[in-house]
């Protein structure tokens, strides 16, 4: 026989009821720097890659997907810890970041978003007019 703590249970419940479209439950994710690129990672285990939706409105990312519940219709649940719903994040993108250039890749239950670094956003050389028609440059980084 299966034994649960009621109260642990009901704490699981309440964290799936999170996870609907009128509230969406939050995707864990690391994100860093690799040279030119940003690269952020979600865990998004379980979910269909047909169900994930990436889009860039202004400044804002934002990754959603659905988990479906994977038991048959008219199955008894003995046991309901893995979350389903709908999972949403939200990014808001510096200027330094090029979202034109971004790629997203689905594997093992990663989404993988890499985003290049805005050709504004890198050092570049400043000309100085200077007495003379001199034009020494410095380095703006």
């Amino acid at each position: 026989m299966l034994m649960l703590d009621p109260f642990r249970h009901l704490g699981r419940l309440a964290g799936q009821m999170l996870g609907t479209v009128a509230h969406p439950a939050a995707m864990p994710m690391d994100g860093w720097r690799e040279g030119d690129d940003y690269i952020f990672a979600l865990d998004l285990p379980g979910v269909d890659a047909g169900s994930i939706d990436v889009g860039v409105d202004r400044n804002v990312l934002t990754v959603s997907a659905e988990r479906k519940d994977t038991a048959g219709e008219g199955a008894e649940m003995v046991v309901s810890e893995r979350p389903r719903g709908v999972f949403s994040r939200q990014l808001f993108l510096g200027d330094a970041m090029d979202a034109e250039r971004m790629t997203a890749s689905y594997d093992a239950g990663v989404l993988t978003l890499r985003i290049p670094v805005a050709a504004q956003a890198g050092p570049r050389k400043i000309d100085i007019a200077v007495a003379g028609g001199q034009h020494p440059q410095i380095d703006a980084a």
